[in-house]
């Protein structure tokens, strides 16, 4: 993998706190002195990072247009494996909540279900290493810092990863328009791994056949599916609705 540059005020502030030592070089657009870029700006300094001020312009030919003002030029981060998924697991105290995207391609919905994860408590996030989006600018930037907190762990064999998950004692859920049982229905409190399929086609037939069981999103208008993205934001945060009413670990009011 080569260095490359990340942007968007939230991805770098993430990157701030999480991985300084993966920055090489700050860039700021000159004239630009919002509060955000200026703490960005600040925790370069106190780093001993470079910081660069250049032209707009010069930014977009850098990242493209949705910079927001601020580049990095950074080493690439080393994505865990599936030993660390496994001792992960075995590590946590309380029931894990996994999600499982079966060929995410575009990087927007994988950013923004990174994004999502990290905000119901998700503790890694599954992808296969084929056919799969993986954490690139885009992604990081739509995710808005959460490809840097939550583990992103691509897997060489899905079906294999998931097998091994339901002998740790990790129940295996998946979605589909085919499915009798409503997500609203089904117990989604103990240890659980939530399965989506990729845009479009759904999970694969190996995937399918290894989930445990299978649950539909009620739909009360007439368009009948959803975006992956907003579909397992309704999915995860339907898990944390339940376990906060089982008091298990979940969302929590400020």
């Amino acid at each position: 993998m080569k260095n490359e540059w990340h942007y968007g005020l939230h991805a770098l502030q993430t990157l701030m706190k999480s991985s300084p030592e993966r920055i090489l070089e700050i860039r700021v657009q000159k004239g630009r002195h919002d509060q955000r870029l200026q703490k960005i700006v600040q925790s370069a300094h106190q780093t001993g990072l470079t910081i660069l001020e250049c032209s707009r312009t010069e930014l977009d030919k850098l990242c493209g247009p949705q910079h927001q003002g601020v580049a990095a030029f950074c080493t690439p981060g080393k994505l865990p494996d599936e030993n660390f998924l496994y001792e992960l697991i075995a590590s946590l105290d309380t029931a894990p909540l996994l999600l499982v995207l079966d060929g995410i391609t575009d990087p927007h919905n994988l950013g923004a279900c990174l994004r999502t994860a990290e905000a119901a408590g998700v503790n890694a996030v599954i992808t296969p290493k084929d056919r799969s989006a993986g954490i690139t600018p885009v992604v990081r930037k739509v995710a808005c810092g959460a490809a840097d907190i939550v583990p992103l762990i691509p897997v060489t064999n899905l079906a294999r990863c998931l097998k091994k998950l339901q002998e740790l004692g990790v129940w295996l859920t998946g979605t589909s328009d085919k499915a009798n049982t409503s997500l609203f229905e089904h117990d989604l409190t103990g240890p659980l791994a939530l399965v989506m399929g990729a845009e479009g086609d759904g999970m694969r037939r190996l995937t399918t056949e290894a989930c445990d069981s299978l649950v539909f999103i009620p739909m009360a208008g007439e368009i009948s599916s959803l975006n992956v993205s907003v579909a397992t934001g309704v999915c995860l945060f339907e898990a944390c609705r339940q376990r906060h009413r089982q008091g298990k670990p979940g969302i929590e009011h400020p």
